[in-house]
């Protein structure tokens, strides 16, 4: 974030679109809160730009991969559409981030490199657990929207998925400390 962005911003682009839905849905249902979630994503963008003068490159995917996919729940009156969209996500980034490792190419590392300094070997790992991670995710969000009814899906979405990301990435902290570069040793081999 750029100094003039407010301390609410980040949390606000990426839970407010969430907490409109879950609003929206408790009150109108799937069909209006796939809706009401496009539009908070597309205000996402726009504040995320005009306070940072850039959109991140994941806020663009799931909101290029919502705005398909809640379109044509609107358009089609049905539900399953807006169900697939965190597969789609999800799967896409396993996808990216295992397809950067194949091409040697740990694809965390320019995203996440002003956060943490690693080793290469860390950067590796930590990126092939994240592939790994959102693979397994992209494969439960089929199975609870499949099997499950559309509040048991919902939850799991607003909760369920949140707190697993949650879990997943503090249960990274061994990793990151143990292929943490301090500032007096000497830069790995590249």
């Amino acid at each position: 974030m750029t100094s003039k962005s407010p301390s609410w911003l980040r949390p606000a682009i990426e839970y407010g679109p969430l907490g409109i839905f879950l609003a929206a849905y408790l009150t109108y249902g799937l069909i209006p809160a796939t809706g009401a979630m496009m539009a908070a994503t597309v205000v996402a963008m726009a504040a995320s730009y005009y306070f940072e003068r850039r959109i991140p490159i994941i806020l663009v995917v799931t909101a290029a991969v919502l705005l398909v996919f809640g379109g044509l729940t609107i358009f089609f009156d049905d539900e399953r559409f807006i169900k697939m969209k965190p597969t789609i996500v999800q799967a896409l980034f396993a996808a990216i981030l295992l397809g950067g490792l194949m091409l040697k190419k740990p694809l965390l590392k320019p995203l996440f490199s002003a956060a943490w300094q690693l080793t290469d070997q860390g950067w590796h790992t930590l990126t092939f657990r994240f592939g790994m991670f959102f693979a397994v995710m992209a494969v439960i969000n089929e199975i609870v929207w499949r099997t499950q009814s559309t509040d048991v899906w919902v939850n799991y979405k607003i909760f369920g998925a949140i707190l697993l990301t949650l879990a997943f990435t503090a249960s990274q902290a061994p990793l990151i400390m143990r292929h943490q570069i301090q500032a007096d040793d000497p830069p790995p081999p590249e």
